[in-house]
């Protein structure tokens, strides 16, 4: 996995969020996502899936590891993280929780 592979987008300061407009975001590339939540301080280890996966912060903010990397990236609302298929990545949700979109291509 090369790090070039791995996009993080961030959201223009001072531009407001709005989950409708991460759902319009996502429709226009033909992506329906899911929503997810969790509670602060939430972990997730190191794994990956067989599938490329993009991510909407809505809210709160999440920290996404590439362990085989040494990487990390602090995602807060409105960022978006293209992540590809197979990448080995782990997850640590910041103290006032995360919602995220995610959709699967």
């Amino acid at each position: 996995m090369r790090e070039t592979e791995i996009l993080v987008t961030p959201w223009p300061a001072g531009a407001e969020v709005s989950e409708r407009e991460l759902r319009q975001r996502l429709a226009r590339e033909n992506l329906f996502p899911y929503r997810w939540s969790n509670g602060p301080h939430d972990v997730y280890g190191a794994h990956m899936h067989p599938y490329n996966k993009v991510i909407y912060v809505v809210s709160g903010s999440i920290t996404f590891g590439l362990p085989q990397l040494s990487k990390r990236f602090l995602l807060t609302a409105g960022d978006r993280l293209d992540l590809p298929k197979d990448t080995v990545h782990e997850a640590f949700v910041g103290p006032d929780g995360v919602v995220c979109l995610e959709a699967h291509c």
